[in-house]
């Protein structure tokens, strides 16, 4: 494709052509979970596909950032929480600088969400059961592994992954050492609705010191 081509279909884009759902501020609870999964809720059953996914932004020893995109297990007074390989690329970030960051997009209603804070790794206990919960290809993905390392051929990865597959059926409960819950402690949580007169409404959640929560509205 040319330059003229995806410039072309790039500035042809346009977004926010239908009408968005209102943000009352004043009206947001004092703590951001209820607001989470009130705007999850909605994103889902006004047809956002997949709104579970997020990204997760982390650093690397070197402090350069890195990000991918994961499925959200759950959110709850502890935190957000996601699984991976402790051995993965993210899971080494994780484990040498623990602070991240995730961020919601849902383009069906035009809102975005925020999250900054401290990952906490789970225990084998719970981490295991974040796993038997799944499906049995997730449990397969889980028990081929090798997360992030360099595959050298695509034949390998499909010898891995039937034989993980075989296992996954035979052994539900197999257990994958290396999968890791972890669990995202919010320090700022940012809220954005979008506005087709780019008169966006963001409000911000800060955590204090004695764990309750400060808002502050901010210039789009």
């Amino acid at each position: 494709m040319s330059s003229d081509d995806f410039r072309t279909t790039l500035h042809s884009l346009r977004v926010w052509d239908t009408p968005l759902p209102a943000f009352d501020t004043a009206a947001a609870p004092a703590g951001p979970l209820p607001l989470f999964r009130e705007w999850f809720t909605h994103a889902a059953r006004a047809g956002q596909p997949e709104p579970h996914t997020m990204s997760l932004a982390t650093v690397d020893a070197e402090g350069r950032p890195d990000v991918r995109v994961l499925m959200l297990h759950d959110a709850d007074a502890r935190g957000w929480h996601f699984a991976s390989h402790s051995t993965s690329a993210k899971g080494r970030q994780l484990a040498g600088c623990p602070e991240a960051a995730l961020g919601f997009y849902w383009p069906a209603v035009a809102r975005q969400v925020r999250v900054r804070g401290r990952v906490t790794a789970c225990g084998p206990e719970e981490s295991r059961a974040d796993l038997a919960v799944r499906s049995r290809g997730a449990l397969a993905a889980a028990l081929t592994g090798r997360q992030s390392e360099v595959l050298d051929s695509p034949q390998e990865l499909v010898r891995a992954s039937a034989a993980a597959w075989e296992r996954a059926g035979a052994e539900p409960d197999a257990p994958a050492p290396t999968w890791t819950r972890y669990v995202l402690g919010p320090a700022e949580v940012e809220f954005f609705q979008g506005d087709a007169e780019r008169r966006h409404t963001r409000l911000r959640y800060t955590r204090t010191p004695d764990g309750t929560w400060t808002r502050h509205l901010l210039w789009p």
